[in-house]
């Protein structure tokens, strides 16, 4: 019997113990060799594999990348931006949504319930640079009738990790 919601939910999607474990062990590092895998899980090298191949084909997991450090590669400002849409007709949603998608300086973009529209996640070198981009890219998207920019002061907590029992 699960002793958790998270675990209940994981268990009502076809996952078990033993794939929470994986998805854990591969959020923490996802360049794990299979057989250190294996030996951390407590499986052979082939079972484990088999599981990764479904866990990944049945879209647990999305793919792997690395993480880059923004402060090395110019890119240190980070940004979130609130938008206010002129209008919210699907046109205009679907107008906004295909333009964000091909800005390679708006990391994420996520549709919002409240006084705004959307927020913008985005990085910049410096205001200087930021100032560019807002009147280049962000005030140029299509249906924007304002935005607010808050410029972050300090990182507290970054990570994409998703809290799973053990």
């Amino acid at each position: 019997m699960p002793n958790n919601s998270l675990e209940a939910a994981a268990e009502r999607l076809g996952l078990d113990r033993i794939d929470l474990r994986i998805l854990s062990s591969l959020q923490e590092d996802g360049r794990i060799a299979n057989l250190k895998l294996a030996e951390a899980i407590g499986l052979s090298p082939t079972a484990v594999l088999a599981r990764v191949q479904r866990l990944t084909r049945d879209g647990y997991i999305l793919g792997y990348e690395a993480r880059l450090n923004p402060l090395k590669l110019g890119a240190g400002m980070l940004v979130f931006v609130e938008v206010l849409l002129d209008r919210t007709t699907p046109n205009v949603f679907d107008q906004f949504k295909a333009a964000v998608q091909v800005q390679p300086g708006i990391l994420e973009c996520h549709m919002v319930a409240g006084g705004f529209d959307y927020l913008l996640k985005t990085r910049s070198a410096d205001m200087n640079d930021y100032r560019r981009f807002a009147g280049d890219v962000l005030w140029q998207l299509p249906g924007v009738r304002e935005t607010r920019t808050y410029a972050v002061m300090e990182e507290v907590k970054n990570s994409t990790h998703l809290h799973l029992p053990r």
